[in-house]
């Protein structure tokens, strides 16, 4: 089956995707994101393959997409340059039936409010009225009305940690094909927002409520009349009007759109006190001294105030510092492996200093320095242990290993029983593959910057805390000063708060 003309759709594919927290220092630049286009943009979906049962139906167009490892706002100059090329290429691309927006949803750029509502509208501006636009989101991205209303269908991931990503993209493709195939036109969208901003860490859909909240989407979405259902936690990390939860049903039938939003929108509201954080949690101190005496190993803490794949700048060397404090750690008693902390000019000087050097260095604080006593650097003298990312000789480890190469060179260094894990460049530890040579099951405890497990750490946890530590994407938000937020919000406000008006809007 084809077009309602009996051609083959053309359907482009773009957009740009990146989580940034307005408490952090870092910025992003160009150079942060990793650009694709052309045959290489295809290649990054299963469904754009020539084996796929849509290749018959659907002409892909790629245009550009730009993803990053979430930080600070976007220079304004790197914001612009992106959406000048996708923009660009939609106009060149000629007549697009339909666009795959592959985007996040919480991304600030500096000097705008609302980047996703900016960069949606110049791509509607571009695209032209009648071309559907299907949009793929993250459920921490932030879906104000003027974000909303240029879209014709907007989905988003219904697990936490992320484990549908990719299948959430395809569903935004498949269900924009079967659109176009139907020639049945621009849905009904039933939008709401709930005035309530949580943190991820604490809505995370391995537990209730969020588990039961996000397992009524695929039954909302199975009911006659419904094209999706989707729920959005919101982005906690930003401060704007926009940052609260939303819920959008997509429909042909707009009274039931409506009737499920609300349902929906008012569960969340219901449950709003009920959600909690998705580990046991405590400071840094409290976690450290718990996992020392724990005989569970090896031992997980979440470094989670400066986690990178959060917003967070990862060059805190806060918690080194408080694992250095602990006697057991720093007489090497009691091992720990701390990865990673950017910092460029301390990894230069581990290579040139070669493995089994000591070194004295000033660790971290690259970018946060200044922002509070959490941020100042940590004067650690110990020994190279590991150098990765280059031809150092004995380390085997060629430069352009996918294992760690997103990060730049590696340099561990050891005092007493920690190793700290130093990264040219901000680097997130999810994988096994991550950590490089350096095997995280050899030591007692492993800190990383993070905040709840991803599938494969949470496996090698024997056991496993949530330090609630400072920085950019701090999960006490009440103490980071958001005053733009739209308030009365949860759990900025609370008591003498009265029920909110949940009455969806059709869009």
């Amino acid at each position: 089956m084809t077009s309602p003309t009996g051609r083959r759709l053309r359907i482009g594919i773009g957009g740009m995707s990146i989580e940034s927290s307005q408490f952090c220092p870092h910025r992003a630049t160009y150079d942060d994101f990793r650009v694709t286009r052309k045959s290489a943009l295809l290649d990054r979906y299963t469904w754009t393959r020539p084996d796929d049962g849509l290749a018959e139906r659907v002409e892909w167009v790629p245009l550009v997409h730009a993803v990053s490892l979430p930080g600070g706002p976007v220079e304004r100059a790197t914001y612009d340059r992106i959406k000048t090329e996708l923009t660009g290429l939609i106009r060149e691309s000629g007549p697009l039936d339909g666009l795959v927006y592959d985007i996040h949803g919480a991304m600030s750029v500096v000097g705008l409010v609302d980047a996703e509502a900016d960069l949606t509208e110049a791509v509607r501006a571009a695209t032209g009225p009648d071309t559907l636009i299907s949009a793929a989101m993250d459920l921490h991205g932030n879906v104000s009305r003027r974000f909303a209303e240029p879209l014709d269908l907007l989905t988003a991931h219904r697990l936490a940690p992320h484990e549908d990503a990719w299948e959430t993209r395809e569903r935004a493709a498949r269900k924009l094909v079967e659109r176009l195939v139907s020639g049945r036109g621009r849905p009904h969208r039933a939008w709401v927002q709930v005035p309530v901003l949580l943190p991820g860490e604490k809505t995370s859909t391995r537990l209730e409520p969020a588990a039961s909240l996000y397992g009524r989407l695929a039954s909302v979405e199975a009911l006659d009349g419904v094209v999706d259902a989707a729920v959005w936690v919101g982005y906690a990390w930003a401060d704007e009007e926009r940052c609260r939860a939303a819920v959008v049903v997509t429909a042909d039938d707009p009274e039931l759109a409506v009737a499920q939003a609300r349902s929906l929108a008012q569960e969340y509201w219901d449950v709003r006190r009920d959600f909690v954080f998705v580990g046991p949690t405590g400071d840094a101190d409290e976690c450290i001294a718990r996992a020392v005496g724990s005989t569970a190993r090896p031992f997980l803490i979440s470094d989670s105030g400066d986690n990178p794949t959060a917003g967070g700048a990862g060059d805190l060397a806060y918690m080194l510092g408080r694992l250095l404090a602990h006697e057991e750690l720093a007489s090497g008693r009691v091992t720990a492996l701390h990865p990673g902390i950017t910092d460029p000019p301390a990894v230069a000087a581990c290579f040139t200093a070669g493995v089994g050097a000591e070194v004295t260095l000033r660790v971290g604080g690259q970018v946060s320095a200044g922002t509070g006593p959490h941020a100042e650097p940590y004067e650690l003298t110990g020994t190279v242990t590991a150098l990765e990312g280059a031809a150092v000789p004995g380390s085997g480890a060629p430069r352009g290993n996918p294992a760690y190469d997103d990060g730049g060179r590696t340099a561990a260094v050891t005092r007493g029983g920690v190793t700290v894990v130093l990264t040219e460049r901000r680097k997130p530890f999810h994988t096994r593959a991550d950590f490089g040579t350096l095997d995280p099951r050899e030591f007692d405890l492993v800190v990383v910057k993070i905040g709840y497990l991803e599938p494969e750490l949470h496996e090698m946890a024997a056991d496993w805390l949530l330090a609630l530590t400072p920085g950019g994407v701090d999960q006490d938000l009440l103490r980071l000063g958001h005053h733009k937020v739209a308030r009365p919000l949860y759990p900025f406000d609370d008591e003498g708060f009265e029920d909110p008006d949940l009455t969806p809007v059709l869009l």
